[in-house]
């Protein structure tokens, strides 16, 4: 065992800052001074060095979004700016003096929050105590569950309240590209035209079970479907399915989701609470990160508004 002089510079890159973690995770008791490097100010604890890349990619499995926004870390706690340009290239001719200007009409500075997202984990003690159970595996398991369950929800539906603002939110999301009162073959084809052919490149529909169930059932006035039953495609495009998307209001979108923009601004921690379900012989594990994200051009992802 260490002495306590030596133990005060152990990092989360250390192994046994990474061991004594998880057993403090365990409700044994350690050595603080190996875990100091890692406190929170929110009393929380950072992950291991090795724990994190396990986390990012569990969530990754489980996490619709992450997989095709565009993704950032900004480890700070005071506002950013995501910086958007609409600014093109130009041909010059040989000889010729570059036409400059200033881009004022070309830029724009978002602003992106800082929101806590809160999960909660409770395991019986019997489990936890259990030298074969491998608490390390299951917690990052079931944190990167909840986490992507809460964030997808958030990044589909979110109000900008205390949370993301959402692709579907009527003024900061995506823009209306059909107008009509059910869903048709047709309606379809006009969102998918009603995006500019420089989103469309890598565009993906978006939509929820129940509506692609109806449009699976649509065809033209010769019998083609609309919906490629060979390969999940509409129009050569693959078909998301999220269960946050709505089944009325706006129950399709199509666009490219890498304008949709994610910013960690921390880095994950949590803490143990072995007091507070001890009557209900659990383990409680709570956990917390800190992010926001938001559509940074309405113009990329457009939606069929149901009226």
């Amino acid at each position: 065992m260490k002495d306590f002089i030596s133990a005060k510079f152990v990092t989360t890159v250390d192994p046994e800052y990474h061991h004594t973690f998880w057993q403090s995770m365990k409700g044994m008791d350690v050595n603080d001074a190996y875990l100091a490097s890692g406190k929170a100010v929110s009393g929380t604890q950072a992950l291991p060095s090795v724990s994190l890349p396990r986390l990012y990619e569990a969530r990754m499995k489980e996490s619709l979004f992450r997989n095709y926004a565009n993704v950032a870390s900004v480890k700070t706690d005071v506002a950013v700016f995501a910086e958007e340009f609409h600014n093109k290239a130009e041909w010059i001719p040989e000889n010729q003096a570059i036409q400059l200007h200033d881009g004022e009409e070309d830029f724009q500075r978002i602003l992106l929050n800082y929101n806590k997202l809160a999960t909660l984990l409770k395991f019986p003690e019997d489990f936890v105590h259990n030298p074969s159970f491998d608490i390390e595996r299951y917690i990052l398991k079931y944190f990167a569950r909840a986490m992507s369950r809460a964030e997808d929800e958030a990044f589909i539906t979110g109000n900008g309240v205390d949370m993301p603002v959402g692709i579907l939110h009527p003024e900061r999301g995506a823009e209306v590209g059909v107008t009509t009162q059910e869903l048709t073959y047709d309606s379809v084809i006009q969102l998918f035209f009603s995006v500019k052919p420089e989103y469309r490149r890598k565009g993906k529909w978006l939509m929820n079970d129940e509506t692609a169930l109806v449009l699976r059932t649509l065809k033209d006035a010769n019998g083609n479907y609309l919906w490629n039953h060979a390969n999940d495609t509409i129009l050569g495009k693959e078909v998301l399915i999220s269960e946050f998307m709505p089944s009325e209001g706006t129950p399709v979108a199509f666009g490219d989701l890498e304008y949709y923009q994610i910013v960690d601004r921390s880095e994950f921690t949590c803490r143990v609470l072995k007091e507070t379900y001890v009557d209900n012989a659990q383990v409680g594990y709570l956990g917390y990160e800190f992010l926001d994200g938001l559509l940074l051009r309405r113009e990329a992802i457009k939606v069929i508004s149901m009226k």
